[in-house]
């Protein structure tokens, strides 16, 4: 098995051994981690201890880590809604219910598979999850599976790094429409509290972490609707689910959430109703400002009509 060794620095002092290494490799879950270190499989200078043992600043964490299977990720003739598209890059419309990369549950039928058989090889940022770099062919950036809405995607390795700094400095600009549980009396407001996985569920994100990253999100109120609001929604970080944590941690999740909504607003869609509306940044190569947008789509768009029938908040 290969193995990797980590240095417990200060910002780790008196982790559990098991959060110690989650936060290093986080494809692997709790449960997993748990086991490795209990066979042996993580040591901490040379030595088997506990999954709760507290790490010390500059302890040895070796792990020996499970080898991949690595699959082959083959071209899937499956259709693409393209807003844009040059020598250099790709602007689409995501559909809802499309996974962006092949992933452990979703080894085929994704925007990956569809843009290897649309453009033939792309530039890749590094292996995925399962070792091989064409899982992430042409990836810059990712929605949620069932977010909708306009996607970027590199044709060459120029652009690719280009637009990876546009999105590492905050160059690019997102806006997004979010359908949310209650009514939001106040015309705007901001979210700016850390998220990370979540201490217990690895699979989730939360406020409540052990590794909090910088996120900030910004929204306005659009419309008000008998139990619910319609708002626009900027981020200004690119944190995994942000816009989805955050929202619920004011008391407002999105519409259809099945993971962070809630019983009542995870029964008000058939899917989250979170679209990606519009898209800005720079050329990657001529450096031109450039604006993309996509309208949403028709189950959001009859799932507003029939709210705008009910009782509308006055502002």
């Amino acid at each position: 098995m290969p193995t990797t060794t980590y240095i417990v620095t200060q910002k780790h002092i008196g982790k559990r051994l098991d959060i110690f290494i989650a936060h290093y490799e986080p494809h692997i879950s709790r449960s997993r981690i748990q086991t490795m270190i209990k066979d042996g499989h993580a040591l901490v200078d040379g030595k088997i201890e506990k999954p709760g043992y507290k790490v010390k600043p500059g302890e040895q964490v070796t792990v020996e880590l499970p080898e991949r299977q690595v699959r082959e990720v083959l071209p899937e003739p499956i259709p693409l809604s393209v807003i844009y598209e040059d020598p250099h890059f790709i602007v689409l419309n995501k559909p809802s219910g499309l996974v962006v990369h092949p992933a452990p549950g979703n080894y085929t039928g994704t925007l990956v598979n569809a843009l290897l058989y649309h453009y033939g090889s792309l530039p890749s940022s590094g292996a995925g999850p399962e070792g091989n770099e064409r899982e992430r062919a042409g990836i810059v950036h990712r929605l949620d599976k069932d977010t909708s809405g306009v996607m970027v995607a590199a044709r060459t390795r120029e652009a690719l790094s280009a637009l990876s700094g546009q999105f590492k400095n905050r160059v690019v600009k997102k806006r997004y429409l979010a359908l949310v549980a209650g009514v939001i009396k106040k015309g705007s407001g901001s979210v700016e509290i850390g998220l990370g996985r979540h201490v217990k569920d690895r699979k989730k994100m939360s406020v409540h972490t052990h590794s909090a990253r910088e996120a900030i999100t910004t929204y306005i109120v659009k419309e008000r609707y008998r139990d619910a609001t319609l708002v626009e929604v900027e981020i200004k970080t690119g944190r995994t689910h942000q816009i989805r944590v955050h929202m619920a941690h004011v008391g407002h999740p999105v519409l259809g959430d099945r993971v962070y909504g809630g019983s009542k607003a995870s029964k008000s869609a058939e899917r989250q109703m979170l679209h990606a509306e519009s898209l800005f940044l720079l050329h990657p190569v001529t450096g031109h400002p450039m604006t993309f947008t996509a309208p949403p789509p028709e189950d959001m768009r009859v799932m507003l009509e029939k709210l705008r029938l009910t009782k509308r908040v006055s502002s």
